[in-house]
């Protein structure tokens, strides 16, 4: 297909500020993505101070929240895409719709998996190799915290709605909101109230939902704006479902890796727990920040795609990807710092502080690849280029699995050490291998033509 006139002159435009562009989507974007892992950054430093056993309940129990949210990440990334394609082909009123069916789909699932979590906490808990007090304060903590699930979950659909119109500095503004209510309410019941971890857990529930009120309120007027409905279609639900399964299982195979992870930081004793915790929950902060440049990516590529506009694809999955390395390395400079000058914040303990320092330098040093990698990953996402991702992020999670298990049968000489292989071998194994099949893909044009050309196959 030739380049359009329209098409030069979007590359253009984006070619005198494309790192503008993308910065004015992943600014706010940032907001959302960053809730779910600051509420459990600010329950980290707050119940960090209740205890070491409190601590490493966290790591077990912000993990599982952490895993199931992720799981449903495909609600926002599968909407984003698909709202912004159909706005790009000029079909608004059938975007926001589509984004309606991920906000019921966000409902249905938030509800059915917070009751089984809630059903079978302990067990959940026990499972991932917590023990005596640290499974008590794992548990307390979830079954303080899930219910918020739906909420998150329904933030995360009706953020699709705003990333396709390209209209998110309102998920800044919740983010800040919701921030700002689980520090206050993690200081009234923990410090002053002396609740513990339970008062954790029930300030980030009380946030979420929050959030996701300020959120579906704005939605839900954009869409009777453009005379969209709100009805449940239980086709447009089913379609929903099925396109994000793909989705699913890439994210699937992530938070496995992760759950690994953790299952063998706790095999390595609660030291190493507590400080893969403090670690774990600033790197899913930075991570965050990352996203935040994949999906403005994802974004303008899938607008672009809908368009049919192969020239500005190309163009922003090179400024995409630039932009998300550099942001990785002004992050693993943060990271480092925050390493060397603010293990405090996390335990009193100087020791779970050593290996907190440890970890976070070996993470920042492999954050520009983090970075790069993420980038690229939004931008397939973009073209639902699901398949290939779910294919390629699974192998990586089987050959990571292997991997770890063999480091962690070596006799490592001490704590720092463990700690140390820990965050390289997911660095190595899983982000490495990720890098470099995303890298591989982006260079070709299959995925393009695929999501240009009308009845291709995904």
């Amino acid at each position: 297909m030739a380049v359009t006139h329209h098409d030069e002159d979007m590359a253009a435009g984006h070619q005198q500020s494309p790192y503008l562009h993308i910065a004015a989507l992943a600014i706010p974007t940032f907001g959302q993505l960053i809730a779910e892992p600051a509420f459990i950054l600010i329950d980290t430093a707050v119940v960090g101070h209740v205890g070491g056993a409190a601590l490493a309940g966290l790591s077990i129990g912000s993990t599982i929240i952490l895993t199931t949210v992720g799981l449903c990440v495909f609600l926002a990334y599968g909407t984003t895409s698909q709202v912004a394609r159909l706005i790009g082909a000029g079909r608004k009123r059938q975007g926001l719709e589509a984004g309606v069916d991920g906000m019921w789909l966000a409902l249905i699932i938030g509800v059915i998996v917070s009751l089984g979590i809630f059903l079978f906490s302990r067990q959940i808990c026990a499972f991932m190799g917590a023990q005596g007090q640290v499974l008590r304060q794992a548990t307390i903590y979830v079954n303080a915290v899930v219910f918020g699930l739906p909420g998150m979950l329904l933030v995360y659909a009706a953020n699709g709605i705003f990333r396709g119109l390209q209209k998110v500095r309102i998920t800044l503004i919740a983010a800040i909101t919701g921030a700002i209510i689980n520090t206050v309410l993690d200081i009234v019941f923990v410090v002053i109230l002396h609740w513990g971890i339970l008062g954790s857990g029930i300030a980030t529930l009380i946030a979420q939902w929050v959030m996701s009120i300020m959120l579906i309120v704005p939605a839900a007027m954009w869409v009777v704006k453009e005379g969209a409905s709100w009805l449940p279609r239980i086709t447009g639900i089913a379609s929903s479902a099925s396109d994000g399964l793909p989705l699913f299982i890439r994210t699937l195979a992530l938070r496995v890796s992760l759950f690994v992870t953790v299952v063998a930081a706790a095999k390595m004793g609660q030291q190493v727990l507590a400080a893969y915790q403090g670690v774990n929950a600033t790197w899913n902060l930075a991570l965050n920040v990352l996203d935040a440049i994949g999906i403005s990516g994802q974004s303008l590529v899938a607008t672009a795609l809908g368009a049919k506009h192969r020239k500005e694809t190309r163009f922003m999955v090179h400024a995409s990807g630039t932009a998300g390395m550099w942001m990785g390395v002004f992050t693993g400079g943060m990271m480092a710092l925050l390493g060397f000058t603010a293990t405090g914040l996390f335990s009193p303990d100087a020791q779970i502080q050593h290996l907190i320092m440890v970890g976070m330098v070996v993470q920042a040093v492999f954050l520009p690849l983090c970075g790069w990698m993420w980038a690229l990953d939004g931008i397939l996402i973009g073209a639902e280029d699901y398949r290939y991702l779910a294919a390629t992020c699974t192998l990586t999670s089987v050959v990571y699995v292997l991997a770890l298990w063999g480091l962690t049968s070596l006799d490592w000489p001490n704590a720092t050490w463990r700690i140390a292989m820990l965050w390289a071998a997911i660095n190595v194994f899983f982000i490495g291998i990720r890098a470099i099949s995303n890298g591989i893909r982006a260079q070709g044009e299959v995925w393009i033509e695929r999501a240009i050309t009308p009845h291709a196959t995904r």
